[in-house]
């Protein structure tokens, strides 16, 4: 009978050393998950978040600088001798850097929100890359008066709107990058949580091994009582 309450009692310790074991496996399994999560979330906010809202800076400067030197050329192309083939080259130069910069932008990973406002950004750019072109042919013409008159009517507004439209870009990388930074707080608190688990399992499996100590003590004292009687 002792023998039969002996084996019984080693299955049912078995039993739970092997669920305690499933469960260490399983707490693991989710770590590694979830580290594995923290590591794509921090990539992603380098690549996708980072690295666009610096292009789109460089996007914004380049945009306001060209804005500036179409503004300074046509007030001062009237009172000195000016060079259209230079101005036409400088505007080149910063169109190719703004093209550069948005295709660049466009390879990264991008929300809704972004994709919607990166066409209307680029019919923007478009739009003034017409006005652009049209103030271009006055100044090969040196038909100052109307380029002017025309940037005054056209040209500036657009301007400001393309550089609107990048300000409202970086606000959405700003958003979108508060969203990851809190995913991963709730990523990290997780794996506090399967440390925690970790811990208290660790202490059943300690509180385990003294019982079954304490328990073989226990009947090998029964033991020896029963052989000496």
């Amino acid at each position: 009978m002792r023998f039969a309450y002996s084996i019984k009692q080693k299955m049912k310790i078995a039993v739970l050393l092997f669920c305690i074991m499933a469960c260490t496996i399983l707490i693991r399994f989710l770590e590694d998950k979830s580290v594995k999560s923290m590591n794509e979330s921090f990539v992603s906010m380098y690549n996708d978040r980072l690295i666009p809202a610096t292009d789109l800076f460089y996007v914004a400067e380049n945009a306001y600088a060209k804005k500036s030197m179409i503004e300074e050329f046509l007030n001062t192309a009237a009172e000195q001798s000016f060079s259209s083939a230079a101005f036409k080259e400088q505007l080149a130069d910063y169109n190719r850097a703004i093209d550069s910069l948005i295709k660049k932008y466009e390879k990264t990973f991008l929300v809704k929100q972004e994709k919607e406002k990166l066409i209307v950004l680029k019919d923007g750019l478009e739009s003034t890359g017409q006005i652009e072109d049209k103030i271009l042919k006055f100044a090969a013409n040196k038909d100052i008066a109307n380029a002017r008159k025309l940037y005054d009517q056209e040209g500036r507004a657009s301007s400001k709107g393309t550089i609107q439209k990048l300000s409202e870009l970086m606000r959405i990388q700003t958003q979108v990058g508060e969203e990851l930074i809190k995913d991963s707080a709730f990523m990290v608190s997780g794996s506090k949580l399967y440390s925690t688990l970790q811990v208290a399992l660790a202490i059943v499996i300690g509180i385990l091994i003294v019982g079954i100590v304490f328990t073989s003590n226990v009947v090998k004292i029964n033991n020896d009582k029963f052989n000496l009687n």
